[in-house]
């Protein structure tokens, strides 16, 4: 599935690019290259060296630990409020987690060298980029303790709310199968707890789709996790326009 040519790429519909100075920004245009990513596409490899780092648009990202017998579980998902790459500009080169596309769509791509050159310039790009990575070990620490603590309906309900925030649209183009991936649960659980979110009006759930019919209805169902991985994100927005506009 690829993103329709009717829609095409804008670097503002990135959060973390938009909220660069124009000046940055303007540097930053020649490196940044305008790229679809398939679902199901794996950008990352464990092990892997890193060529790029990627700034998802309409895209959404599921970065992933894969286990010795096979077995996945996402530890963080990035859509238009971020990047995939962190691992770049904090010391490495390779990854231990990979990196699928779990919604197909437009991002745009950098080479790694220009991310540390702009990165070691210790501007603006650099504090957005800490804020950021912050606010995904944040997410990635409270996925931890959810799927310690909490039910797989709970987690259902936070890991479509996080994924509605980055979409377009209220219907998601995802498998059950994909989302037990995703929360390391097996299928049978994910059918029970669609069934009863289905059963419940909040969402419809049909092959392939799932379309979310009451948005307030997940929130109420949902654990704590998602708000605060949603209020941490919110406050690094927050810091970002306050550092700019002074």
């Amino acid at each position: 599935m690829s993103a329709p040519a009717t829609q095409p790429n804008r670097v503002d519909k990135n959060h973390l690019l938009a909220a660069l100075p124009a000046e940055d920004l303007k540097r930053l245009l020649p490196s940044l290259e305008s790229v679809v990513l398939p679902l199901g596409e794996m950008i990352y490899e464990p092990g892997r060296r890193l060529h790029y780092a990627y700034f998802p648009t309409t895209s959404i990202v599921s970065l992933h630990y894969v286990t010795a017998s096979g077995a996945s579980a996402e530890t963080a998902g990035v859509g238009n409020e971020g990047m995939v790459g962190v691992t770049l500009f904090m010391g490495g080169d390779t990854t231990s987690s990979s990196a699928v596309v779990q919604t197909a769509g437009y991002a745009y791509r950098m080479e790694a060298s220009a991310l540390k050159k702009e990165f070691n310039r210790a501007g603006f790009m650099q504090s957005l980029l800490l804020r950021y990575t912050q606010a995904l070990m944040t997410q990635m620490s409270q996925s931890a303790v959810c799927n310690r603590h909490h039910s797989v309906e709970q987690r259902l309900c936070r890991w479509l709310l996080l994924t509605l925030d980055r979409c377009e649209s209220n219907e998601l183009v995802m498998t059950q199968e994909l989302v037990a991936n995703m929360l390391g649960v097996r299928r049978e659980g994910i059918t029970e707890a669609a069934g009863n979110l289905q059963r419940a009006g909040f969402i419809s759930s049909r092959r392939g789709h799932i379309a979310v019919l009451g948005r307030a209805g997940l929130e109420n169902a949902t654990c704590e996790c998602y708000a605060v991985v949603k209020k941490e994100m919110a406050r690094l927005l927050h810091d970002v326009k306050h550092t700019q506009g002074n």
